[in-house]
């Protein structure tokens, strides 16, 4: 079971573009919204989310403390600004532990490969997340994938091959390979005399747009 987190939040009454007043303030608008609930405005003091949000990310439950009343949330998008990437607005999702709940959980490689081991190959990432269905106590902060199974070149581990508790339900395709040994690349050397040269990819930077809060 993933750890939860806590987080202090003030009902927010101002709304629209005028939210930028509460960011002068060191305050982040954001919204719980649910299927049981009505949408509650809220605004949370920035360096507190910004450290939880590090932790929690969007699989561990997060108990937001309105003062009055407590929200059980995933956090479930973070806008930042374009720019600066500063946190703008945040939508939590207020969960019902009784009802299952689909996300995104990230595949963490463990272990050490054979093959890897023998200088024979090297690693090949797949898919990096997978969709998961579960009742919010019982979601994990992350599925670990055990290479030690990749004794040969081509060897690969699918989701199919994962091997999860009962209480959650992968909801991936299971022909999605998540990682496999390939052999190096061998990289040979240029005839004497001959010049390669790479240019850079220039990436043109926009103006940030003003965000539009609810």
């Amino acid at each position: 079971m993933a750890e939860t987190y806590t987080l202090e939040a003030q009902p927010r009454t101002i709304i629209g573009k005028k939210v930028s007043q509460l960011r002068r303030q060191g305050l982040v608008p954001a919204v719980i919204y649910g299927a049981k609930i009505q949408p509650i405005q809220v605004q949370v003091p920035y360096r507190a989310l910004e450290l939880m949000l590090r932790k929690a990310g969007g699989t561990h439950l997060i108990q937001i403390d309105l003062g009055s009343s407590q929200q059980t949330v995933l956090t479930r998008e973070v806008k930042r600004s374009i720019l600066r990437g500063e946190i703008e607005h945040v939508d939590f999702f207020a969960v019902d532990m009784a009802t299952k709940i689909r996300t995104e959980v990230p595949v963490h490689l463990v272990g050490e490969s054979p093959a890897v081991q023998r200088s024979q190959g090297v690693i090949l990432n797949g898919i990096q997340t997978l969709e998961v269905e579960a009742l919010p106590g019982d979601l994990v902060d992350r599925i670990d994938v055990d290479i030690a199974a990749l004794v040969n070149i081509n060897d690969a581990i699918f989701v199919r091959d994962l091997k999860v508790s009962d209480t959650i339900h992968i909801l991936t395709d299971g022909d999605e390979m998540l990682v496999r040994v390939t052999v190096q690349q061998v990289v040979e050397d240029l005839p004497e005399g001959e010049v390669t040269s790479v240019e850079p990819e220039v990436i043109k930077k926009g103006k940030e747009e003003e965000a539009e809060e609810d």
